[in-house]
Parts: structure tokens; sequence; C-alpha cells
């Protein structure tokens, strides 16, 4: 196994001691929606938005009677909810009449789905169902090529490799590892470099130290 990973993941375990998803949600449908909701948003603005509408429409159910133009008004403030509004009615109806309401525990399940690509549902079987799923994100896919641990030129190849190089203890982790390690240390424009506890194996050439 390749050294330089078992050290990266060993390192960021110890500062981030319950690595989970930031989004609130209530049940794996509602996980399954903010999902969805959180595509080109934050999750911040997804949970500021679902925190009072998971109390009273949480089940496929609900947002099947809502229809989509009462799920548009209730998610407005989301980017591109015109399109979300209608997979969220869609994948719903799906979840209904062929799933029994339950959000199916499978990769191509999932990716099947209206609005469901493969990150969503990677983020759903790894969130939701514990498997060890990796959904390579734009904070994922910037560690991953900073760091040199699973260079791509796309998030497809960058998920490829990083199952070729994560230690198999850290796997079911390592998603949200290097998430929340690329969201609050490694940030886009102005990483914490000071702080961050993998520069030793970092290969980022415009590190910031001052």
């Amino acid at each position: 196994m390749n050294t330089q990973s078992e050290q990266i993941f060993k390192q960021l375990s110890k500062i981030i001691k319950n690595p989970k998803s930031d989004l609130q949600y209530t049940n794996k449908f509602t996980l399954l929606v903010s999902v969805v909701l959180s595509a080109q948003c934050t999750d911040v603005n997804v949970n500021n938005v679902t925190k009072d509408i998971y109390s009273k429409y949480n089940k496929p159910e609900h947002f099947v009677k809502l229809g989509q133009k009462k799920i548009e008004k209730l998610i407005n403030r989301i980017g591109l909810f015109r399109n979300k509004s209608k997979n969220i009615y869609l994948l719903s109806k799906i979840l209904v009449e062929n799933y029994g309401s339950k959000v199916p525990n499978d990769f191509d399940k999932l990716y099947a789905l209206p609005g469901v690509g493969r990150k969503t549902a990677n983020v759903v079987l790894n969130e939701g169902f514990g498997k060890p799923t990796i959904a390579v994100d734009t904070h994922i896919f910037r560690v991953s090529n900073r760091t040199g641990l699973a260079p791509g030129k796309g998030p497809d190849q960058v998920e490829q490799n990083l199952y070729k190089v994560v230690p198999k203890k850290y796997l079911k982790d390592a998603h949200h590892l290097l998430l929340l390690h690329g969201r609050y240390t490694c940030k886009a424009r102005t990483p914490n470099c000071k702080s961050c506890v993998i520069i030793n194996h970092c290969k980022f050439g415009r590190k910031i130290i001052n």
C-alpha cells in the first residue's frame, strides 16, 4: 500500500474525529433530497432551506403529493431550483411506485434516479448506508490533485485512482476526510497551508505559509 496515502489519512483522522456530511437530514430519503439540492450549492444554503421543510415533508409520498410547482416554492432560494424540483418530484414518484418508498441500497438503482449522478449516489451509499464509497466533489478533486494522492483530469478518473490508493481501513471515511480538509483547510483560493497536517505530503506548488 502507498506509504504516502497511509500517512495522509492517518494525519487527517487525528484532527477530523467525526468525519460526516455537513448536510442536515432526518432519514435516508431526506439525505437523498439534500444531496440532490446541494449540486452547485453550499451545504449551508441547503440546510437553511430544508430546516423548515423536513419537519413537515420527509417521505417520498409527501413530495409526490406536493407536486413539482409546490416543491419549487419550497426550494426557490436554491440555485437551479426548477430543475431540482422536477427531479425531486420524479425520483419521489419512482421510489413510491418501484421501491416501496425506500431509498435503494444499490448504486445502479440510485444512479438511475432523476437528478442523481455518480457523486450523489456515492454520497448516499456512504453517508446513509455506511458503504465504503468515494464521491468526488470539487473539494476532493482539488485535494487529490494538489497532494498528488490521486491525480486526474476529471472526477471519474480521480475516483478510480482513489480506490487504488486509499488504505482499506480508511475507505469508509476517506470521502469525508478529504472533503472536510478541502472545505476548511485546503481551500481553492486561499489554502491554509500553515495549519495543514499533511503539507509534507503535498505537491501543490503555490503553498501559502505566511
